[in-house]
Parts: structure tokens; C-alpha cells; sequence
């Protein structure tokens, strides 16, 4: 079951990398982002693109190497400070996309998950 959480992340962050890398323009207006330069544009595929295709290899690879643990350790570091930081953002800034209130109900699906095969592979004494 956990194999299949980071495999599912893997692919999740796959297609956001290649999304984003491929289509900056409409998933950062999908995102709320108004407009791009050619810096904003290299930028936003740099670490949309680039950071989401590190992190799909890294949830692969946890998957791929039976390193189960540290793949939830990485999910638990990732969704819980960008739920916090976006409920945050949220409440200052108002009202936001249904893009933006789609990726955060993933995000908290997937922490949610993580938490609960945490405690599944590790049992309290």
C-alpha cells in the first residue's frame, strides 16, 4: 500500500513537471499567476518544472527501492509546511482559483495518507 502512495506521488509530480515545463503559460495563469516574461517563463520551468521532476524521481525511487520510510518522511516534509504556508496565504489574500482549491485538497488527501501508513509502519510502542 505504501509502495503504491509514492508511486501515485511519483506520477502526480511526473505530470505536473512536464505540465508546467510544457505549458507555463497556462498552468501559471491556471495557478493565478496574471502574466510571465521570458524570465518569469525560464523561471517558472525551472522550479515548477524542474523541482516537480526531482521530486517525482525521488517518490519513484523511494517506491522503486523499498524506501517506504523515507518516502512518507518526504511527503510528511513536504505537504505539511505547503498546507500550512497556503492555508496562511489563503486566509490573507482571499478568496482563490479552483485550481489553487484543487491542489490543496490533494495536498491535504496526500498528507492525510502519509500520516496514516506513518503510523502504519510505525507502530507506537
Amino acid at each position: 500500500m505504501t509502495a503504491a502512495y509514492l508511486w501515485i506521488n511519483a506520477i502526480a509530480y511526473a505530470v505536473l513537471a512536464a505540465w508546467c515545463t510544457l505549458m507555463p503559460l497556462q498552468t501559471a495563469k491556471a495557478v493565478g499567476f496574471l502574466e510571465l516574461s521570458a524570465s518569469g517563463r525560464a523561471e517558472y520551468a525551472a522550479i515548477y518544472g524542474g523541482l516537480q521532476a526531482g521530486l517525482a524521481f525521488l517518490f519513484g525511487w523511494t517506491a522503486l527501492a523499498g524506501q517506504h520510510r523515507f518516502g512518507l518522511m518526504l511527503a510528511l516534509a513536504l505537504y505539511a509546511p505547503i498546507i500550512v504556508f497556503r492555508g496562511i496565504a489563503i486566509a490573507r489574500h482571499g478568496p482563490v482559483g479552483t485550481t489553487t482549491l484543487a491542489l490543496a485538497t490533494i495536498e491535504v488527501v496526500l498528507l492525510v495518507t502519509a500520516v496514516l501508513l506513518w503510523r502504519r509502519l510505525s507502530p507506537m510502542a
